[in-house]
Parts: structure tokens; sequence; C-alpha cells
């Protein structure tokens, strides 16, 4: 029973890090957008993509490899390429949305590492320090 509590302290320990929470939230917020990015694809993109190429259907591409076999009660083989291409294209948006997303961060990160670094004093607070420095030093010696 002492082994049973004393893991679940060391996973709630592990599970409260912000780390792992962040995760979480990345995961839950990456889904949604996942769903999103797919709707897009499915709904707006393709359909402009198979306009454009003539009125076709994209997603419902396909080559037949084997027909539908009546006697074996078989259904037909079919190669979805059309589907592989909306794949391919949800994949490339969200990469690209990623990126972006990141050089986002990045922006904001190095105007925040700009904003902390001291500002460099002025020539005439240099020669003040100096002045002080050398009073410093007389009454001292």
């Amino acid at each position: 029973m002492v082994k049973i509590k004393s893991g679940f302290e060391d996973f709630k320990n592990f599970a409260m890090k912000g780390n792992v929470l962040d995760l979480a939230v990345g995961v839950i917020i990456g889904g949604a957008f996942s769903k999103i990015v797919t709707s897009l694809v499915n709904d707006i993109v393709m359909p402009l993509i198979g306009l454009i190429a003539g009125r076709v259907d994209l997603a419902s591409l396909a080559a037949m490899l084997m027909p539908a076999d009546s006697a074996k009660n078989a259904a037909a083989l079919m190669l979805r390429y059309g589907s592989f291409l909306q794949s391919i294209v949800d994949f490339l948006i969200i990469a690209i949305s990623i990126y972006l997303f990141i050089k986002l961060i990045e922006r904001f990160r190095r105007k925040q590492a700009k904003a902390v670094e001291l500002p460099v004093p002025a020539r005439s607070e240099e020669l003040l320090a100096e002045i002080r420095d050398l009073l410093k030093e007389r009454k001292i010696g």
C-alpha cells in the first residue's frame, strides 16, 4: 500500500510540473487546430483546386487496382490518391502555420531580451563615475 501511495505521489509531482501541463495544453490546442485545418483543406482549398483543375473533386480521385468480384463477394480494390493529396495539403498548411507561429514567438523573445538588456550609460554618466572613483582614491590614499 505504501508503494502505491508513493508511486501516486511521484506521478502527481510529475504531472503537476509546468512542462507537462504546457504539453497537455499544446496537445489539446493542436487537436483543435488540426480540425480547423482539415476543414479548411476539405471545404475551401481542395474545392478551389478542383475548380481550377477543371471541376474535378480531387478527394474522389482513385485508380482501380482490381475490379469488384461478385462471385467472391469482394469489393473493388482502389488506390485513393486524391485523399492522399488532400492529406499532403493538410500537412503543408499545418507545417507552414507552425513555422510562422514559431517565428512570431522568436520575434517576441528577441524583443523581450532587448528590453531586459541594461541601457548603455551616457558619456556624462561615465565621466561622473570616473570622477567619483578618483575622489574615493584620494580619501583613501
